[in-house]
């Protein structure tokens, strides 16, 4: 899968839902589409792994995840926007992260170990999460072992987006950044508020903005 490609299906941009409810028979739908792109399962079972799941809606700016509390859950995305993040020594919030539809989101180092969070995680919008818990997904993986293919390819994915972040960091100037993310993902910048996506980036929202402004003229 190309650099752009991986992006693409991480933040590459999913169309932006409806603010109409999803009903509580569909919460799962988005989920069991996914897990049936990655493997091989049956309608049964994938209708019974609903028992194992927790649907809810987190407001704007609401917290998912508080760094150094116990991170005991992840989040399947529905609907919504997340940003991962953590405070520096110096107080400024660092973005490190964002995820969309259809993408896991949780500190997945404390998670696996039953540790503390060393990132916070907050909804950028209004978001609706299934929520996997550690003991369920104990529980979950026990029942249907096949549930661990799926994880193993999700999380092969998204170090690839990751790896290739790094690489955009490394091979581009501040600018050549900015300009190659308002050229390939439009929307995905579109839709990220200027502070968050400057720190993302590794930008201050002052340098940004003068980079918008050139780039506008």
């Amino acid at each position: 899968m190309s650099l752009k490609n991986n992006f693409i299906e991480k933040y590459g941009l999913y169309e932006k839902s409806s603010e109409i409810p999803i009903p509580f028979a569909d919460d799962m739908n988005k989920l069991n589409a996914h897990i049936q792109q990655y493997i091989p399962i049956t309608e049964e079972r994938l209708l019974a792994l609903s028992e194992f799941f927790e649907t809810r809606t987190y407001d704007k700016k609401e917290f998912l995840i508080n760094e150094g509390a116990l991170c005991k859950e992840k989040f399947f995305i529905n609907k919504g926007f997340l940003q991962t993040c953590f405070t520096k020594s110096n107080g400024i919030v660092q973005t490190v992260d964002f995820s969309l539809e259809n993408w896991w989101a949780t500190d997945f180092d404390a998670f696996s170990k039953g540790g503390k969070s060393q990132y916070t995680i907050q909804a950028i919008e209004k978001t609706e999460v299934v929520v996997l818990s550690a003991g369920n997904q104990e529980r979950l993986l026990r029942q249907y072992p096949e549930l661990e293919r799926y994880f193993h390819l999700v999380f092969q994915r998204a170090y690839a987006a990751t790896q290739n972040r790094i690489r955009l960091l490394y091979e581009f100037s501040r600018e050549e950044l900015f300009e190659h993310f308002i050229r390939q993902y439009p929307a995905f910048v579109q839709r990220v508020p200027q502070y968050l996506l400057a720190s993302f980036l590794g930008f201050t929202p002052e340098y940004l903005s003068k980079i918008r402004k050139k780039h506008i003229s």
